[in-house]
């Protein structure tokens, strides 16, 4: 499909100043963005300095645009021009808004006069700092079209956060094709974080009362988004469930859907994620030896690694059933005999003080004897080599030399401790009251040495350089074996496919958007790659049974399996690369221009 826009222009909070998921989004489709509108493809955000030092290069502004921005300069906006420094090294707008913020109680005020937005009792940080961000760019977009005058140009917004700038447009007549993406409505996510059962009272829920009701913050940003999507040229989704939920709360029903896609090049062949993956297991062993062992130790060869990682959203990222279902495998694993150790991560920033004492001594304590081993390796293998060529028994004693095992029994003393292994790495603030720590110790999972599940609560960001795996999110995915995403509230959820197209076997939901595409788009198989969690009407037994089984089955499967499994999930991962989707983006945008 050709693009019919000359230019396009992106806006979103999140170019530069990376927040959550939409990030990704921007940046990952920047390749084939570029391939339909070249150098006329333009990604505008907001410029905070430390945020954008170090990857974005500023340029001198182009001769024909300096009349515009000087004008705009003003008026207390000052735009910033250069290149986002990633993959593609788009050309981009950061708009530093810091003098234009005197202009704040005028904007809301028009902002009320035209669309009857209130926002009267919102703060700065939450409500009013975006939108007037969002406003200022909407001047520099009429500011452009009168630049490119007779050019067709289209705008697409993400999120409310930018809804201010098309509204602005659409206000004034601009000449500019408008288009905007709501990836979660801002009423769906504050009434899943209730546990409100949305999508089974949905013709029932009053959105505006509810949205009023949920305090000024809430009742601005939905009045915005409601805005946004009834006055934009071409509404947008990221999924069909998505899409259902907007029209019933924000009263228009999405004209395109715009499914998120990942620039699968980027990720490896089977071949380099089964290295990686090899690389990275025996990384999170040596982990799992010195958070385990100094208290009791099981076969670390026959271990699998399941993994939850994202926000702290207990009920919406489905932690609740997460936990209930590991309880409940625990006792069925127990039940069986089974010879294997199932370690299940919680990859999940919370309230932390800091990394236990007890760790952190474990961790020198077994980087020592690691070292002891390393220091005779060579002389170890030769003395191998030898006791096998020559055909002589091996033995502890005849491989390593007294010597050697005497030096390092005291070191092996030393590692030992007494009682349990913490359900946390980190101690917590709030380490009574906190859900998932109390929830664990509610279904019985304590790290006991009988149980066959063990939990670890990795309560930070995993930077690479956190002091203890020292692994970062996708190398972390990486080493592990599934990752379970029982989302009750997931627009669409990146996580399961960001594993699948690491090669890593994943779950999702029939509730989020990724779930219901893998629903549609690909056949049940004897190894799903990426298992589907029915969610959709059914009670919270139900849901822990189903996830209870879908582990169970996993655990159950033999290594030729679990690769057939690996196999799978990628083959799914490739039907979502953004060469694919991005054709939904440019449909979208030739509408908009259309209208």
């Amino acid at each position: 499909m050709d693009a019919k826009a000359e230019l396009c222009f992106e806006v979103s909070w999140e170019v530069c100043n990376k927040v959550g998921g939409i990030f990704t989004v921007v940046q990952s489709k920047i390749l084939p963005m570029k391939e339909h509108y070249g150098d006329n493809y333009f990604l505008v955000g907001p410029y905070f300095p430390k945020k954008a030092y170090g990857i974005f290069e500023e340029h001198v502004a182009p001769e024909h645009c300096k009349p515009a921005f000087d004008t705009l300069k003003k008026e207390g906006i000052e735009v910033h021009c250069g290149t986002w420094i990633t993959k593609g090294n788009p050309n981009t707008l950061l708009v530093d808004f810091t003098n234009f913020s005197a202009q704040k109680n005028d904007i809301k005020r028009k902002l009320w006069d035209w669309y009857q937005i209130d926002s009267l009792n919102t703060e700065w940080f939450d409500f009013d700092e975006p939108a007037v961000w969002a406003y200022a760019v909407g001047r520099l977009l009429e500011e452009l079209s009168k630049v490119f005058s007779g050019k067709k140009i289209v705008a697409q917004f993400h999120e409310w956060l930018a809804g201010a700038g098309l509204l602005y447009l659409r206000h004034e007549n601009a000449k500019i094709g408008t288009v905007f993406t709501t990836h979660a409505t801002t009423l769906g996510r504050s009434l899943a974080m209730q546990e409100r059962d949305i999508y089974e009272q949905l013709e029932k829920i009053d959105s505006d009362a509810e949205a009023k009701a949920l305090g000024p913050s809430v009742w601005a940003k939905h009045l915005m988004e409601k805005q946004s999507a009834k006055n934009a040229h071409v509404f947008t989704t990221v999924s069909e469930i998505t899409g259902v939920e907007a029209e019933h709360f924000l009263g228009r029903k999405p004209g395109v859907l715009l499914f998120n896609g990942l620039d699968l090049s980027k990720f490896p062949s089977f071949e380099e994620a089964s290295l990686k993956h090899k690389f990275f297991k025996n990384r999170m062993k040596q982990f799992l030896m010195y958070y385990f062992f100094p208290y009791y130790t099981f076969d670390i060869e026959n271990t699998l690694i399941y993994f939850l990682a994202g926000r702290y959203e207990f009920h919406d990222k489905g932690v609740d059933v997460f936990i209930k279902a590991l309880g409940k495998l625990n006792g069925q694993l127990k039940a069986e005999k089974c010879e294997k150790t199932i370690v299940a991560f919680f990859w999940i920033p919370g309230n932390v003080k800091g990394i236990r004492p007890e760790l952190l001594e474990s961790r020198t304590f077994f980087n020592d004897i690691r070292k002891s081993i390393e220091e005779v390796h060579e002389d170890v293998q030769n003395r191998l080599l030898e006791l096998l060529i020559i055909g002589k028994p091996i033995a502890n004693e005849s491989l390593l030399g007294e010597n050697f095992l005497q030096d390092v029994k005291p070191k092996l003393k030393r590692l030992a401790l007494k009682g349990l292994p913490p359900i946390s790495t980190h101690f917590l603030y709030d380490e009574d009251t906190d859900l998932i720590v109390s929830t664990l110790r509610d279904v019985g999972l304590d790290n006991s040495p009988d149980d066959v599940v063990k939990v670890v609560f990795y309560p930070i960001y995993l930077s690479g350089a956190d002091g203890l795996l020292d692994t970062s999110y996708y190398e972390s995915m990486q080493g592990s074996h599934l990752g379970v995403f029982p989302s009750y509230y997931e627009p669409w959820g990146y996580t399961p496919l960001e594993a699948a197209a690491l090669g890593v076997s994943s779950l999702t939901t029939d509730l989020s958007g990724f779930g219901q595409y893998i629903c549609k788009e690909c056949a049940p198989a004897k190894y799903p790659g990426i298992f589907v969690l029915p969610r959709f009407k059914k009670s919270t037994e139900e849901i822990v049974n189903a996830l209870t089984d879908m582990m169970s089955r996993f655990a159950h499967f033999s290594t030729k399996e679990r690769i057939e499994n690996k196999i799978m999930a990628q083959k799914i991962a490739a039907t979502a690369d953004w060469k694919l989707f991005i054709e939904n983006y440019i449909e979208a945008h030739n509408l908009a221009v259309a209208r």
